[in-house]
């Protein structure tokens, strides 16, 4: 799994339209509104590169007031769940 969080600039007017419009499209899991110089936060998470393509400039740029996108792809996650059952040896105090 891919997984590549795509930081979005748009119609600030729309933005609740916008987000759900893209928290629709197939690949992508999540949308966050956020403060900062991005309006938007989408997580999209696809089997392969090739399928980035088609999510993030084949549906997300291409909805109505999307101005910009910018796109980091992750290598490796880490979460405080994924610590805990890394450092788990199965003792049981």
């Amino acid at each position: 799994m891919i997984t590549s969080i795509v930081l979005i600039k748009t119609s600030v007017d729309q933005i609740p339209e916008i987000a759900e419009q893209i928290a629709a499209l197939e690949g992508v899991s999540e949308v966050y509104s956020v403060t900062g110089q991005h309006d938007l936060i989408a997580m999209v998470r696809v089997a392969n590169h090739d399928d980035l393509a088609d999510v993030i400039p084949g549906r997300i740029s291409k909805v109505p007031g999307v101005a910009s996108t910018e796109t980091h792809i992750a290598f490796r996650t880490y979460s405080q769940h994924d610590l805990e059952a890394a450092f788990s040896i199965g003792l049981d105090a």
